[in-house]
């Protein structure tokens, strides 16, 4: 298949169409999330996780004093389940149930078919832009949306920076390319030192576009951004760019369009350019963490009290996927971002 008209291609342009190409694209053409998917996401485990992100809204919202009105933003709903199981949370909350608007930004057809399809009851906006123009307080959800974005890979050899491609000339016999690259000329692009102290460097540009979108939208506004990721807190960045299909690990360039392209996060880069934009991280900690001092353990205890052993099995089993630190509770972070003026730590 011809990618393009010459012999490579930069690294997240290659992962750009494997996800997003409009004919062949992965998240175009199927749904990759669930037990016969590519991999499965926290609130698809357990609705345990959905209704602590309501709790932890609803706390935020309070925090706020009680906006009359508060828009929730979803980037990237997957298959729509945590937005369902959060409505049904608000319900028990009947101040809060008439005080919310729900958002969805959605970009692949697909995975909007099948929230449209799920969510069909709830009143849901779907939009194409970080630059919609919302009325009131905003809070934006990022559950596996930022390791969901394509990236570029620099590398530092004998003192020389070269950004990684991929070498597209021989269709069955894809692989990467290096070519030498103006480290301060892109640092100045980007607007700050990303290389200083690193050897190699691993980012989103659009992860970095986004950004800025979403600090106009809370700088001047009370709001917020939680990111929820699979990712890491070095300072110094490594390479974690990795392929999964069927749940395992697989060749980046073995099944193009059908399989999954990710990265873990360096939640330190994240943190410099939230500095840049003049925002506030209020705390990054472990999925473990944030679920536990949420009160999952005591809402897993609350919800098993009537049921069978096999039930209550299959319960705990689940919140052990996502708060266990050899599961997803350690690898997973969380982050906080909001405007300068706002203090919230419930959760950090």
């Amino acid at each position: 298949m011809k990618l393009i008209n010459r012999n490579y291609i930069s690294l997240d342009k290659f992962i750009n169409k494997a996800l997003y190409q409009e004919d062949f694209g992965l998240y175009m053409k199927k749904n990759p999330i669930g037990k016969y998917g590519d991999f499965i996401t926290a609130p698809n485990i357990s609705i345990l996780f959905s209704e602590m992100i309501a709790i932890w809204i609803i706390s935020f919202w309070e925090k706020l004093n009680f906006p009359k009105k508060i828009n929730i933003i979803e980037l990237g709903a997957g298959n729509g389940e945590m937005i369902y199981q959060m409505a049904s949370s608000f319900k028990n909350f009947n101040k809060f149930d008439k005080s919310y608007n729900l958002f969805i930004f959605e970009k692949s057809p697909l995975l909007k078919k099948i929230q449209k399809n799920k969510l069909k009851d709830l009143n849901i906006r779907w939009i194409d832009s970080l630059d919609y123009k919302f009325e009131g307080p905003k809070i934006f959800l990022a559950n596996e949306f930022f390791d969901s974005l394509p990236i570029k890979q620099y590398l530092k050899k004998n003192g020389v920076w070269f950004e990684r491609y991929v070498d597209i000339s021989k269709k069955n016999e894809l692989k990467f390319k290096e070519i030498k690259l103006n480290m301060k000329k892109m640092e100045k692009k980007i607007g700050f030192r990303i290389a200083k102290n690193q050897n190699f460097i691993e980012y989103s540009p659009l992860s970095f576009a986004y950004l800025k979108k979403i600090s106009k939208q809370i700088k001047n506004e009370n709001g917020g951004l939680l990111i929820i990721d699979y990712g890491y807190l070095n300072y110094k960045m490594i390479d974690t760019l990795q392929c999964i299909k069927k749940h395992k690990e697989i060749n980046i360039f073995k099944d193009f369009g059908e399989a999954d392209i990710t990265y873990n996060i360096n939640f330190r880069l994240i943190e410099k350019m939230i500095n840049k934009l003049k925002l506030k991280s209020q705390g990054i900690t472990t999925q473990s963490e944030f679920l536990t001092k949420l009160g999952i353990k005591e809402r897993a205890e609350i919800i098993c009290k009537n049921l069978s052993f096999s039930r209550k099995t299959d319960v705990y089993y689940r919140l052990k996927r996502l708060i266990d630190k050899k599961e997803m509770g350690d690898l997973f972070k969380v982050m906080l971002i909001t405007n300068k003026k706002i203090n919230f730590r419930i959760g950090f």
